[in-house]
């Protein structure tokens, strides 16, 4: 055991984030799933969808078409779509639905990814310690404080859902569906950017090639097998301190020799 900083494998880290990325995903789809049938987000489709049918019933023309397709219209035919898709927009009752969907969505999205992280970046490491979630503990690795100090539960929480949840997840997950609802637009793309750049940034820039999350919690990922981490930081000064009467010993032994 080294009390040195002992960085993880770079492809060791990739392997067990994609591990917990795909249980993560699976987690989120499950609980956005469930979310989704609660809230009753199915029916507000299916309304949308029969005022899609009923706007193209009036005007003889099929408003859910392909830019490809409307690109092969006639003009007689792409002034009539373009009358009809108004039309469709201006219609308070697809205004007021496509206003619940646009919110529901935030909704589902945030419970089930919250929930999903919860599970795999928190509740996991607090049952395995040492910052292991089921990724890190297949390839061998751990998180503790950059003092190689035992990370705390509250350590623990806001690396995991503060930042590797709010910052680094929620947020560009979330300008991705509000630009998918047309409610950003180049303001959206641009922060998506900036967070993209941010995050490279960082991983650059720190000698241990850290995330967002890792930077925010002063922790990193280390290799179990030959890092030492201390439960407390007095164990951590005890520790050196021997090290030093050890090295003093040592050299008052050498120098009566």
């Amino acid at each position: 055991m080294s009390v040195s900083l002992q960085k993880a494998n770079f492809w060791k880290r990739i392997s067990a984030y994609i591990f917990d990325i795909l249980i993560t995903i699976m987690l989120a789809v499950g609980l956005a799933a469930a979310v989704s049938s609660m809230v009753g987000y199915d029916s507000y489709s299916d309304r949308l969808e029969e005022n899609y049918a009923r706007c193209g019933e009036i005007y003889h023309i099929d408003l859910d078409i392909t830019q490809e397709q409307f690109d092969a219209l006639s003009q007689e035919e792409k002034a009539v779509y373009e009358a009809a898709d108004k039309a469709f927009g201006e219609d308070e009752e697809v205004r007021e639905i496509y206003a619940k969907m646009f919110s529901l969505s935030l909704v589902i999205t945030t419970v089930g990814l919250l929930g999903a992280f919860m599970i795999t970046y928190f509740i996991v490491p607090l049952l395995f310690k040492n910052g292991q979630t089921l990724g890190k503990k297949c390839f061998g690795l751990a998180v503790m404080r950059t003092n190689c100090v035992r990370i705390t539960h509250f350590v623990l929480f806001v690396r995991s859902i503060i930042g590797h949840f709010v910052i680094e997840t929620l947020i560009p997950v979330l300008l991705v569906i509000m630009m998918l609802f047309g409610v950003l637009g180049g303001v959206g793309t641009l922060t998506l950017l900036l967070l993209l750049g941010l995050q490279i940034g960082v991983m650059i820039a720190t000698q241990t090639n850290s995330s967002i999350h890792d930077l925010l919690s002063d922790t990193m990922v280390v290799d179990m097998a030959s890092q030492k981490i201390f439960d407390t930081e007095e164990d951590l000064i005890a520790f050196k301190q021997a090290e030093h009467e050890r090295e003093v010993a040592a050299v008052n032994n050498q120098e009566k020799n």
